[in-house]
């Protein structure tokens, strides 16, 4: 059986927050839409559900991220999951300049856990907390491979 992945879903509290933070990052939205009926109520296992969402794309086609604003039933507040806690954890992006990336992060309030770590010269990286509390992982390869 062949499997690819098709996207990771994130429900958001401001659909349109959400949305700049991750295109001033670098994704591209390719589709918005709002969602709701008998289709959407068995694919998600909720009744009456209906949303906004809008699916963005990394540059190279390759990820997708769908994010989804709930108009019912109404979404439900949690406390942000810390790296630890079992379940959905967190996204992570490869970016070519991690100083920029956070520069960009900033500007939307988000800001490093603790700092920038270096993995053994190998990557950069950083956890920031974005728009409703996501945990978002950015990482910068230190060494290329040769071609």
């Amino acid at each position: 059986m062949a499997i690819t992945l098709e996207n990771v879903g994130i429900a958001v509290r401001d659909l349109e927050e959400a949305i700049a933070f991750f295109t001033d990052l670098g994704l591209a939205v390719i589709g918005r839409d709002t969602v709701s009926g008998e289709w959407t109520d068995t694919a998600v296992g909720l009744t009456g559900n209906h949303a906004n969402i809008a699916m963005l794309q990394t540059p190279d086609g390759r990820g997708r991220l769908e994010l989804f604003e709930y108009i019912h039933p109404d979404a439900i507040e949690s406390e942000p999951t810390r790296p630890n806690e079992i379940g959905m954890d967190r996204v992570a992006f490869s970016v070519d300049d991690i100083d920029e990336a956070l520069e960009i992060a900033a500007k939307h309030g988000c800001f490093p856990l603790r700092g920038v770590a270096n993995y053994q010269d190998v990557y950069k990286l950083t956890y920031v907390r974005g728009p409703s509390g996501i945990l978002v992982m950015l990482a910068e390869e230190l060494t290329k491979p040769e071609s």
